[in-house]
């Protein structure tokens, strides 16, 4: 669970939720973030619909997956390797 920003190109490495789709895999991504003036923490959660392309990840595989260019409507993310 890491974000890697490696020469203007933004990666994520975080678990599958959902491999219903075929060659979509969406993954949520949840951080943790501190209100400026109360200073209580709060979960922000986000859900990147990734571009599976051989439909190798299964849901709660960890997997690394890149920002590209729009595939469809919601995939702007493509899978890079699946790490476990």
């Amino acid at each position: 669970m890491a974000i890697i920003w490696n020469k203007n190109i933004k990666e994520l490495i975080w678990e599958v939720i959902s491999d219903k789709t075929d060659k979509t895999r969406i993954v949520l991504v949840k951080t943790v973030k501190v209100h400026p003036l109360y200073r209580k923490r709060f979960i922000v959660r986000k859900k990147y619909y990734v571009h599976d392309e051989q439909n190798v990840s299964k849901i709660w595989d960890m997997i690394k997956f890149r920002e590209v260019k729009p595939v469809s409507k919601l995939k702007r993310w493509s899978l890079v390797e699946k790490t476990s």
